[in-house]
């Protein structure tokens, strides 16, 4: 039998990683295999027109597979979305579980849901046998204790989801301190259903360790790793990649001229730069000095000019 493929899915980043990002990511740094949408505001008595789902329209998702992400705790209001994405095509949409910021969480959506699991399990029980679709789940080790998914994840094996992303952090922790792969291990042998790791993907290295640690893992997960190093899903494929900073610039060049023309005004324009340079920083240190000058901009021509310099290194 032939070894298994290492599939690579981009993560859904709220305020980053919308259709325009990941058509010109994929664009330009190709290596992932799809994406999962940042989730869907839920909103009550919405009928979710096309101008609310423009990020997951077909039309301009074309450069990489897409799955919407559902944020919903309403079974109704879930599946009222989920009809509404089936007419716009898409077989399969995911539940986020994992989300931990405290705006969602204290509502006991994303990973503030998991410390009860009675109500997840009765939110399946009414969702799926009317579900039009597949379902998958994105998810954290718990909020508050890792025990929290431990004990659910036996009960999910009843229900026929299509995989399980396991992100290796709390949900209290936010995104500080590092994920833990041992905590993770213990959750494959909790389950019977497909998982899928995601968790400071970083480097390259990381990402080989990671695979001799779980050999049963073929699907990966990266979000904040990619952001930092665009040419990681090339990395970790074996794609040979010339001229990065060249790359790089021509990348962040259709990147800015995109979101010139969609958003209104300059402090749009520059506060939606500033979130994904929050990341890229990393690629050129030192990183807290580099994201300083970047942070500091307060024009577009300030901001041109830093950036022009970071790519004439």
């Amino acid at each position: 039998m032939a070894p298994q493929q290492t599939v690579l899915v981009l993560a859904p980043i709220r305020g980053i990683t919308d259709c325009h990002f990941r058509s010109l990511f994929q664009k330009h740094f190709p290596g992932f295999d799809s994406a999962i949408a940042p989730f869907i505001n839920p909103q009550r008595y919405s009928s979710f027109s096309q101008k609310q789902l423009k990020d997951v329209l077909p039309e301009v998702n074309i450069a990489l597979p897409v799955v919407p992400q559902l944020l919903h705790t309403n079974v109704q209001d879930f599946l009222f979305l989920a009809h509404r994405l089936e007419e716009l095509g898409y077989k399969e949409v995911n539940w986020n579980l994992g989300c931990p910021a405290p705006m969602v969480t204290i509502k006991h959506r994303g990973s503030g849901l998991l410390p009860y699991p009675e109500q997840i399990l009765r939110f399946l029980d009414q969702v799926i046998p009317k579900l039009p679709m597949k379902l998958s789940i994105k998810t954290r080790l718990g909020y508050k204790e890792k025990g929290e998914l431990l004990s659910l994840l036996p009960h999910l094996d009843h229900y026929p989801l299509t995989e399980i992303i396991i992100h290796g952090r709390l949900g209290k922790q936010l995104y500080r301190g590092e994920s833990d792969p041992e905590a993770f291990g213990r959750c494959l042998e909790c389950t019977k259903h497909t998982i899928v790791y995601n968790g400071d993907i970083d480097s390259e290295k990381k990402f080989r360790n990671l695979q001799v640690q779980f050999p049963g893992i073929h699907k990966w997960m990266i979000g904040r790793g990619v952001l930092g190093n665009p040419f990681l899903a090339s990395e970790i494929k074996g794609l040979e990649t010339n001229n990065r900073l060249e790359q790089l610039e021509n990348f962040h060049r259709e990147l800015y001229d995109c979101y010139k023309e969609l958003l209104s005004g300059p402090s749009h324009l520059l506060g939606r730069m500033k979130q994904f340079w929050a990341y890229l920083s990393f690629f050129f240190p030192p990183q807290q000095k580099s994201w300083k000058k970047i942070k500091k901009c307060r024009t577009e021509a300030q901001y041109q000019q830093v950036v022009d310099d970071f790519f004439q290194k």
